[in-house]
């Protein structure tokens, strides 16, 4: 594996953890088992059938909450404590048994990708929510799960490509994060005028 596909890998099982921690983690298992993707040795237990066992189930439990409105939201809130340690891990595990210190910085940027990620996801859906129907809720369950496929996808066909188009969802991710923090602290200023002065 060359640096521009091991870069990608592990930006990638972070960026990715951050929307569906378990169906990246159900796919990377699946695709090393079947040889379509090589995985660094490091990484190879992902490829156990207990461990896909296990993605597989979460991510079908983690298909179906997601597509509850509320419920998501809530499932987001416990998904923090696991999304963004395991996204660090899985971004330092990905460069294999590389230098210490590039692992130990692979696994700071990669969970700084994961929360950039999961924190603009379960912003939106916070966003969403405030709708009564329950179809917006849906239609952003299934896009995320898209994402992550087409993702993982690119990620393989185009290293490159798929770093560049990283590059311009965090951008987007960073700018969205910004607009919800303002809205937020707007909504917050407006409903206590007193903390205003």
């Amino acid at each position: 594996m060359d640096l521009v596909q091991t870069v990608a890998l592990s930006a990638g099982l972070a960026w990715a953890s951050g929307l569906r921690l378990y169906l990246v983690i159900f796919l990377a298992g699946m695709l090393a088992r079947f040889g379509y993707l090589h995985l660094p040795e490091t990484l190879l237990v992902l490829q156990h059938p207990a461990v896909i066992a296990a993605a597989g189930l979460m991510a079908l439990a983690e298909a179906v909450a997601d597509k509850v409105p509320a419920f998501d939201s809530l499932w987001d809130s416990v998904q923090t404590f696991i999304r963004i340690p395991a996204g660090a891990l899985l971004a330092a595990l990905a460069l294999g048994n590389a230098d210490p210190a590039w692992v130990a910085a692979a696994g700071l940027i990669g969970g700084t990708i994961t929360a950039g990620t999961h924190f603009a996801k379960a912003g939106s859906r916070l966003a969403i929510n405030a709708s009564p129907e329950p179809f917006s809720n849906w239609l952003a369950s299934l896009g995320e799960e898209g994402l992550v496929l087409g993702g993982v996808w690119t990620l393989l066909a185009a290293p490159g490509l798929f770093l560049g188009l990283l590059a311009l969802f965090l951008l987007l991710a960073f700018w969205l994060l910004y607009r919800l923090g303002r809205g937020l602290g707007h909504l917050f200023r407006s409903r206590n005028p007193e903390t205003s002065r």
